[in-house]
């Protein structure tokens, strides 16, 4: 007599196959959606397809979309170099790096202070002041180990500050056309005021090429100050490594941006290598954005709510307003 299958094996196998299917068709129909959005080139429009794509399906339709997504970033960025010479780097590092280090440490103190006023809780406070100041995510995945944040604080934070660099993506292009702001007034804005450092290079593209540039720059040396942030909040809460430092380190694609762009200042480079590199950086600034909308989920938007949701929306709206008086008035 022939063996009898458990019907609870047969159950699981069923089960196991049918999401195995729902991810197959969540992949099909992105690599279906980044065709079209990389020859469309709008950021904005892929960020908003991939998310679409994910709240739809529940899930994360590619497998580590978020570590693709910052490679693909971090390449766009290092190829963006080979259009700038190091004096222009340098120039605006120098000009504005007083700038960037009131931005950084008053919006510290402020977030700090609305959580104080708010009395909402201190580590997601503290993780969106940091974000908000430094470089968004990056700054919150770095901080949450070192502050012994649960799963559930990074995750809202994150999600929160995922649709504010949303909004940020279609509003910011509108007012700076609204005040006839020039690219370099915009750029430096974008630098500033958005969250993420994607959000940051995509939303200053949809502006202009020298926005772009002006904004990754200065976005670069904003991103360092989290070196500083991140030390002596180990040494604050003594959870770095065993000798009670933080692991920090320069970003190595900082490092390589540094040297394409040299590169480009020494080495005469065809036109041919530079436009492609351009439209190259382009794409894969397209493709990062499409798969940080992936990585969007039901449950994350369900747990922002509350005065983490309220310290974030209330801190941003006073920066990012502030900012711009700033370097309308005194740029």
């Amino acid at each position: 007599m022939a063996p009898t299958a458990d019907p609870g094996t047969l159950l699981q196998r069923m089960q196991a196959g049918g999401i195995h299917a729902h991810l197959n068709a969540g992949a099909f129909v992105c690599l279906l959606a980044i065709g079209p959005l990389l020859v469309l080139g709008n950021p904005a429009v892929a960020l908003l397809v991939g998310g679409a794509i994910a709240l739809t399906l529940n899930r994360t339709p590619i497998a580590q979309a978020g570590v693709i997504g910052r490679y693909c970033l971090q390449t766009a960025i290092v190829l963006l170099g080979l259009k700038l010479n190091l004096e222009t780097v340098w120039q605006l590092s120098a000009t504005y790096a007083w700038g960037v280090a009131l931005f950084v440490i008053t919006t510290l103190a402020m977030g700090l202070l609305y959580a104080y006023l708010l009395k909402a809780e201190r580590i997601p406070s503290a993780l969106l002041s940091a974000g908000t100041a430094i470089c968004g995510g990056t700054a919150i995945a770095t901080l949450s180990p070192v502050l012994g944040a649960k799963p559930h604080e990074t995750a809202v934070t994150l999600g929160l500050v995922f649709l504010l660099n949303v909004i940020a993506l279609f509003v910011f292009p509108l007012i700076g056309h609204w005040l006839s702001m020039s690219e370099l007034e915009f750029g430096l804005w974008t630098a500033l005021s958005i969250h993420d450092t994607s959000s940051v290079v995509a939303t200053a593209a949809i502006y202009g090429d020298e926005a772009a540039e002006v904004a990754t720059t200065i976005k670069l040396g904003r991103t360092l100050w989290l070196i500083p942030v991140v030390l002596i909040a180990s040494v604050l809460t003594a959870k770095g490594d065993a000798k009670g430092g933080a692991k920090v380190r320069v970003p190595g694609f900082i490092v390589a941006f540094l040297g394409s762009t040299a590169v480009a200042s020494f080495v005469s480079l065809p036109d041919l290598l530079v436009s492609v590199a351009s439209q190259s950086s382009k794409a894969l600034l397209v493709l990062a954005l499409f798969l940080v909308g992936c990585e969007l989920t039901r449950s994350t938007l369900r747990r922002i709510r509350g005065r983490t949701f309220w310290l974030g929306v209330l801190l941003w709206l006073t920066v990012a307003p502030l900012t711009l008086f700033l370097i309308l008035r005194y740029n």
